[in-house]
């Protein structure tokens, strides 16, 4: 049986992407084995490019991979592989270089480099592309939850990011098929989907009339599934219509995870983002009022170029104010090919991680004051699989559809079953709780 090995860097869309290649290898009757453990008859790296580092790190990967096996075929997809093919195909020992599109047709590359051993780079122009490509994921190993990919590309041409140049311009998968495949998942025993995508938000951009909005109201009738979660939004795509879904939907989990980038007006038009600080300020009202007790998580880029010491504190005083549940902070780092690489007024790099560590401490204080109003209250929780080695403690881990993760005492057999469970102990990363009973297909089973 014929072996392939997969190595994945990246965010979670590659990782779905992957996912959906090992289908078609799997059809192929080829069986997965362990990156570093085995030898493989192919490899396939699915490279990142977000980051200079990103590009670094991916190539480490690829000569591991030559290093391991020199006779498999080593192919290389994702970001990096779309936007410097010719910097891959140099490196000896590469034979298949295919970017972030035609990947439904590496079987047949991958047959005729074994026939033909001549490398091939099946690269070409993604600024052309203009459709979704379909590839279904109908099942994920070690997740209760099921990424569904709805979306990829992205219109907005941030200052800091190559991502457009990557993916592409945005493209919407088509309605139908993301129903017909929410089915398939619910069917092989998922309770909760997460909407993925590059710029998930933008989902419908290049349609006419049918947005993300409306793709939510048709997934709440999929019989089954019991959670909808966004990835991610921007505050600019939070309209009326959806804050009516919100206020209505009963699948949509309270949880959102929008992006602020930076709390100042002036980084904010220098990094090309839609919104000035008041706008995104009275969204979040906007959507508290809408869905109370709502989890609201963030990005934010620390140390852009020019952001002065006022800057920075005007965006922590935004942040403190707005309350996020969580934020995940990153020191600005320059990506070739951006315009903001090319901006004068570098912040040093003292000050970029002084902020960073000023940043975390606060969204520490805010995750533990989020977990904290709910001590003493009941949360759903949808425990995952334990990680190796912790399989027999009697301790299941999970979210909340608030985004609340909670360790509690229970049996291997909960996990993937919407359990009900008391927050007892706030926490920052993870807060402690005692089950109180377990949803069998929305009816309760009490302990």
């Amino acid at each position: 049986m014929p072996s392939v090995a997969f190595y994945t860097l990246g965010c979670k869309v590659n990782f779905y992407d992957t996912e959906a290649i090992w289908q078609l290898f799997k059809n192929e009757g080829y069986e997965q084995v362990d990156f570093d453990e085995q030898t493989a008859d192919v490899y396939l790296i699915n490279t990142c490019t977000v980051t200079n580092t990103g590009d670094k790190k991916s190539r480490q990967i690829i000569r591991r991979a030559i290093r391991r096996n020199p006779d498999a075929i080593v192919a290389v997809t994702g970001c990096y592989a779309q936007t410097s093919p010719a910097e891959i195909m140099d490196i000896p020992g590469v034979d298949l270089v295919i970017g972030t599109q035609d990947r439904d047709k590496i079987i047949p590359f991958v047959q005729e480099i074994q026939e033909t051993r001549q490398p091939v780079n099946a690269v070409r122009n993604i600024m052309k592309t203009r459709v979704f490509e379909e590839m279904d994921v109908p099942d994920f190993a070690n997740h209760t939850r099921a990424f569904l990919k709805i979306q990829d590309g992205c219109n907005n041409f941030c200052t800091f990011c190559i991502i457009p140049w990557s993916r592409g311009l945005s493209r919407s998968r088509d309605a139908a098929s993301i129903i017909a495949q929410a089915r398939q998942l619910v069917h092989a025993g998922y309770k909760e989907i997460v909407l993925t995508g590059i710029h998930t938000g933008g989902y419908g951009d290049d349609m006419d009339n049918y947005d993300l909005s409306d793709l939510l109201w048709d997934l709440e009738k999929v019989e089954g599934l019991e959670r909808i979660r966004i990835s991610s939004i921007e505050a600019s795509q939070i309209d009326e219509k959806m804050l009516d879904v919100l206020n209505r939907s009963t699948k949509l989990v309270r949880h959102f995870h929008i992006p602020l980038q930076a709390g100042d007006d002036t980084v904010l038009k220098r990094m090309r983002r839609k919104y000035t600080t008041e706008e995104f300020y009275n969204k979040m009202l906007m959507i508290r009022k809408a869905m109370p007790d709502v989890a609201i998580t963030t990005d934010v880029i620390v140390g852009f170029p020019g952001e002065t010491d006022e800057m920075f504190r005007n965006g922590y005083e935004l942040m403190k104010k707005i309350d996020f549940s969580e934020m995940h902070v990153f020191p600005y780092s320059k990506r070739s090919g951006t315009p903001a690489a090319r901006m004068e007024d570098q912040v040093d790099e003292d000050v970029k991680n002084a902020r960073v560590h000023e940043l975390i401490q606060l969204s520490e204080q805010m995750q533990l004051a989020y977990a904290e109003k709910f001590v003493g209250q009941v949360l759903e929780v949808i425990p995952e699989v334990a990680p190796k080695g912790t399989e027999d403690s009697g301790i299941l881990h999970g979210y909340s559809d608030n985004y609340i993760q909670l360790a509690f005492e229970g049996t291997e057999d909960l996990v993937g079953k919407v359990c009900r469970v008391k927050l007892t102990k706030a926490g920052i990363n993870e807060s402690e709780g005692q089950l109180v009973r377990v949803l069998e297909n929305g009816l309760q089973t009490a302990l």
